[in-house]
C-alpha cells in the first residue's frame, strides 16, 4: 500500500530560520522544522514531501499542482506572501485538496499588516505561535481533517 502523500511547503525567508530573528522565530533551521514534521508524518504512515522556495511561482506551482501530483493534502506556511497573495489563495482553491495555513509566530501579536491573512478563507484550518510544533500541530490537523472526510 502507498502511504498517503502531504505536501508541506514553506515561503519566503523560511530559509533563514536559525538566524533571523531568533527571538521571534526561534533557533531551529528549516531543515529541523521539515525534519521533525516528516518524522510525525512517518509516525502516522504518511509521507511528508517538505519544499521551500522564495519565489511566488514556485509556491503557486506546487500547490496548483499538488492533486496531480499525488498529494491529500498540504502544509503551508506561506510566509509574508500570507498577507498579499491572492495567487496562492488562487492555487488553493484550484489544488483540490485540503490545506492548512500554518506560521511559527502568532502573526495576529506583531505587525497590524501581519494580521490579514489572504489565504486563510481558502484553508481549512490554521496554527500559529507555536515555534517549530506549528508544523506538526498543522499535519495532525490537516490528518484528521482528511480522515474526518472520508
Amino acid at each position: 500500500m502507498v502511504a498517503r502523500r502531504v505536501l508541506v511547503a514553506s515561503g519566503p525567508n523560511l530559509d533563514r530560520l536559525g538566524t533571523r530573528e531568533p527571538e521571534v522565530y526561534g533557533t531551529r533551521t528549516l531543515d529541523d522544522v521539515h525534519r521533525g514534521v516528516a518524522d510525525a508524518a512517518r509516525e502516522r504512515g504518511v509521507e511528508a514531501v517538505c519544499r521551500q522556495s522564495n519565489h511566488e511561482g514556485d509556491l503557486v506551482g506546487w500547490i496548483g499542482r499538488a492533486k496531480d501530483d499525488g498529494f491529500v493534502g498540504i502544509v503551508l506556511n506561506a510566509g509574508a506572501y500570507t498577507h498579499t497573495s491572492i495567487a496562492i489563495f488562487d492555487a488553493i482553491k484550484a489544488s483540490g485538496v485540503p490545506t492548512v495555513e500554518v506560521h511559527l509566530s502568532n502573526p495576529d501579536a506583531r505587525e497590524a499588516f501581519r494580521r490579514r491573512s489572504r489565504i486563510a478563507p481558502a484553508c481549512v484550518g490554521r496554527v500559529a505561535g507555536f515555534g517549530a510544533a506549528s508544523y506538526v500541530l498543522g499535519l495532525y490537523g490537516l490528518l484528521s481533517s482528511l480522515d474526518e472526510s472520508r
